[in-house]
């Protein structure tokens, strides 16, 4: 496995293998890895002749700084991790290296960008377009693996790609959970062990909610998980939207769509720390 900290070193490494013909995935990451991290590149070693994960923290998505900066930052453990499952370049560039002057592009694609995440974190999407990008020109995947815990991500994502003209498959896979069933994410590691037990009520609540759901309208639903979970000490809802799973736009009754998700982001913890999930109801 390579580390590489340049796009002009990776673009040399994967030339030999793009001559051959192999077909190359990414896996983009903002390092702190986990077992979520480590099922999209085995997925991708699996589909692809060579696997590049990207190990980059983008500033540009932060829209709060102090988050950026309590972010965890663990290279060592991460390569560690990505040489135990197969990776075969990681690529670690510098904030200077991926923006060597400032990014002044904008992003824009309504609906799926304007809501939920996109409401609630101003520039949060247009960072991730901005870093995604660049990435996908400097590797030129054939496809890039994008957990789907991040449900709305990938949606923008694959807007970005349309309107880019980008020859790249985006390849969602799912979440994977610890065993009390809270989604696995780098933030779990700033929890404390009594937090993660609390943060593990998320899921819980949501996964009574389906059942709740089959008995109840739509808005009694999405007032049943909030109300239920802000019941929890240490845990406060931001939002819980149940939206159609293409557009992401909120849903008044069961019957306006089939397929149908509820995305929700919860603080948790005296930071306290942002934590995201989702649920399907249909489809």
């Amino acid at each position: 496995m390579k580390l590489i900290h340049t796009i002009g070193d990776l673009r040399q490494a994967l030339a030999e293998a793009r001559a051959k013909g192999e077909k190359i995935g990414l896996v983009p990451t903002m390092g702190a890895l986990h077992a979520g991290h480590a099922s999209l590149v085995r997925r991708s070693v699996e589909e692809n002749g060579l696997t590049v994960v990207s190990v980059f923290l983008n500033p540009t998505q932060f829209n709060d700084k102090k988050d950026l900066e309590r972010y965890p930052r663990t290279l060592e453990a991460d390569c560690a991790l990505l040489e135990q499952v197969g990776a075969d370049i990681v690529f670690a560039p510098s904030v200077e290296e991926m923006y060597p002057e400032p990014d002044t592009r904008r992003f824009s694609y309504p609906p799926v960008d304007m809501v939920m995440e996109g409401a609630f974190r101003p520039g949060h999407f247009n960072g991730v377009c901005q870093i995604v990008s660049k990435l996908f020109a400097a590797v030129e995947p054939d496809r890039a693996y994008f957990g789907e815990k991040d449900f709305q991500q990938i949606a923008v994502v694959r807007a970005m790609v349309k309107d880019l003209g980008f020859g790249v498959e985006i390849v969602p896979c799912p979440v994977v959970r610890e065993e009390s069933g809270l989604a696995m994410s780098s933030r779990n590691t700033l929890l404390t062990d009594e937090e993660r037990a609390v943060a593990a009520n998320i899921y819980a609540v949501l996964s009574k909610s389906r059942n709740f759901a089959s008995t109840h309208t739509l808005a009694e639903t999405r007032r049943y998980v909030v109300d239920a979970l802000n019941a929890i000490v240490g845990l406060e809802v931001e939002y819980y939207s149940i939206v159609d799973g293409d557009t992401l736009q909120e849903l008044a009754h069961w019957a306006d769509s089939d397929n149908i998700v509820g995305c929700i982001t919860v603080f948790c913890g005296s930071k306290p720390i942002r934590l995201i999930d989702h649920i399907r109801y249909k489809g």
